[in-house]
């Protein structure tokens, strides 16, 4: 996290209409991302989260904040209206404060883009799932959130990062850094593209399902590592959070995305890959928490992807790995030279787990989704 004077950090604080008097501005969390700093008051409550948005990453800003402020209205619209037993609906959604000026976000002389957020308090979150209990809390977290936003119109979202989850980009991408071989390392890498060729078909499966309109194109958060669910102190999911992806996709992205951070009982970079194994308890608790919730809104057809997707992301992560590998090293933070070839063949083990056990997975999702149906 970038050095900011103090004093600086409060007058930013104040551009936003805050109550109360700026007491500390200190820095929050472990964001790869953005800058993230704690804003405490005179007040009692509440306190602000003021970040400064990675305008690198998120070229276009005020589409990313307009994503956001659609995708909050609704959700807390949505929780209004459902009522079922939920206590204080706006401690479910993040609540966006915006400047004095009454705008979402504010540029300064600088260049730089800062936003405030409203913190949740008494919450917490995990890098690494823990129990299964927590498992079925982040599957419910992002099944609710897919279901709420389910008749909000997808049309009116934009693709803040386009093709993020485009498996095609993402190759034709590692194609054009083999060819160019920027740091000579193609030579190493023979098995690990081997690999990768042979089931290049199989990887377009969700864009070829989508093509023809079997699968319909929703609103998706496409970033569910678990870390971006927000617990109560019972762990039960409270909030999602890290809303700057919130594009247009296919359920089977997220679904995929939060299973390759959950099932790997290992680290996503870890060198001995025979390490490498699957949680399958914590697989199927996560299903059932997804589905418990998403089941009312889902086609037969998204039900029979959720697994093309588990397959699809980590192969698709490990592409990504190997591309900035052969380009140099440019994009990922890496702590040692051949870190992104570790992590790519991590990620090649995980599809490798993955494909072995691809009939068991599949017929837990089908199991669980067919107990809800029955009892609907």
């Amino acid at each position: 996290m970038s050095n900011i004077n103090p004093k600086r950090l409060r007058l930013l604080a104040n551009v936003f209409a805050i109550e109360g008097n700026v007491t500390a501005v200190v820095p929050f969390g472990s964001g790869h991302i953005n800058d993230t700093y704690h804003v405490q008051t005179d007040r009692q409550e509440p306190d602000y989260l003021l970040q400064r948005i990675n305008h690198h990453v998120f070229a276009n800003v005020a589409a990313v904040m307009q994503n956001i402020k659609l995708v909050t209205q609704h959700l807390k619209t949505r929780y209004y209206s459902i009522g079922n037993g939920i206590q204080r609906p706006e401690e479910r959604v993040l609540t966006l404060i915006p400047t004095k000026l009454d705008k979402l976000y504010y540029q300064d002389e600088t260049g730089n883009f800062w936003r405030m957020f409203i913190m949740l308090a008494n919450t917490r979150s995990y890098d690494i799932v823990q129990t299964e209990r927590q498992a079925r809390e982040g599957g419910r977290a992002f099944g609710q959130f897919q279901r709420l936003l389910a008749d909000l119109d997808v049309r009116l979202i934009r693709e803040v990062l386009p093709g993020f989850h485009h498996i095609g980009k993402r190759l034709s991408n590692l194609r054009t850094a083999i060819e160019a071989d920027a740091a000579q390392r193609v030579s190493r890498v023979a098995g690990e593209l081997a690999f990768i060729t042979r089931r290049e078909k199989r990887m377009q499966t969700l864009l070829d399902l989508a093509g023809p309109g079997q699968l319909p194109l929703r609103i998706t958060h496409n970033d569910t590592k678990f870390n971006n669910v927000l617990l109560n102190a019972q762990d039960q999911s409270q909030c999602v959070i890290d809303l700057d992806t919130v594009m247009p996709g296919y359920v089977a992205y997220d679904f995929g995305d939060a299973i390759r951070t959950i099932i790997n009982s290992a680290a996503e970079d870890e060198a001995d890959v025979d390490k490498i194994k699957l949680n399958i308890s914590l697989f199927e608790a996560y299903t059932e928490g997804y589905l418990e919730e998403a089941h009312p809104f889902l086609t037969q057809e998204e039900i029979d992807s959720l697994i093309e997707g588990v397959l699809l992301l980590p192969y698709m992560q490990a592409v990504r790995f190997l591309t900035d590998f052969l380009e140099g090293d440019h994009y990922f933070k890496i702590y040692h030279p051949d870190h992104n070839l570790q992590r790519a063949r991590a990620q090649l083990k995980l599809v490798e787990k993955l494909e072995q056990h691809e009939s068991e997975l599949r017929h837990i999702v089908t199991r669980v989704a067919e107990g809800y149906r029955r009892t609907v």
